[in-house]
C-alpha cells in the first residue's frame, strides 16, 4: 500500500534514512538526523501542493519513502521540485521504489510544477536505472562534488519534466 505519510510513521522514515547515512554515500549527512531534525523536515510537506512524502507500506511496516521537495528557495524555482526516494535495505530491488515514485507523480498532476530533479551520488546504478525508467535524463555530471568517508564523490544530475505548470506569459 502507498500512502501519504503522516506524523506516525517519522520514526520509520528516519530509521530508514539514518541507515543511509550511516552505511552509504547517496546522502551527504554525515551524523543521523534527529526526531526534532525529522519533525522539523516534515512540516514543509502536506497532502497537496508540490511539496509531498508518499510511503511504502508493507505487512503493516512502513518499507521506503519517496519525497518532493523544495529545489532552491529563490521564488523563480518555485515549480520545480527536488524528488528522492529511500528504500529499507531489506527490500531494495524489490519494486518498492518504483511503487513510490509511482505515487509520487500521480500525486503531483495537476499541479503546479514545471520539472522535478534528482542528485544522485555516484556509483548508484540501481538508483539510475529507477529515475531513467521514470522518464529523467541526466542533465548534468559534477566530479568532487561532495565528501564522505574520506573522499570525494561525483554527483549526476537528471531532470523530468512534469506537465502540471501553465506556461509563462
Amino acid at each position: 500500500m502507498i500512502r501519504a505519510a503522516t506524523a506516525d510513521d517519522l520514526e520509520a522514515i528516519n530509521d530508514i534514512y539514518n541507515h543511509y547515512v550511516g552505511d552509504s554515500h547517496v546522502t551527504f549527512d554525515d551524523e543521523p538526523m534527529t526526531m526534532e531534525g525529522r519533525r522539523e523536515w516534515f512540516a514543509h510537506y502536506s497532502d497537496g501542493g508540490r511539496h509531498r512524502v508518499v510511503v511504502a507500506i508493507e505487512d503493516g511496516r512502513l518499507i521506503g519513502y519517496a519525497a518532493s521537495s523544495r529545489l532552491r528557495t529563490k521564488p523563480g524555482y518555485v515549480t520545480s521540485v527536488e524528488t528522492s526516494v529511500y528504500v529499507a535495505p531489506d527490500e531494495v530491488g524489490k519494486g518498492a521504489g518504483s511503487r513510490l515514485y509511482d505515487a509520487l507523480f500521480k500525486s503531483l498532476e495537476g499541479e503546479d510544477v514545471h520539472r522535478a530533479y534528482a542528485g544522485i551520488a555516484l556509483p548508484n546504478p540501481e538508483s539510475i536505472g529507477l529515475h531513467e525508467k521514470f522518464g529523467f535524463k541526466r542533465v548534468a555530471h559534477f566530479t568532487e562534488q561532495g565528501r564522505k568517508f574520506g573522499r570525494y564523490w561525483d554527483v549526476d544530475w537528471f531532470e523530468k519534466p512534469l506537465d502540471g505548470a501553465p506556461e509563462p506569459i
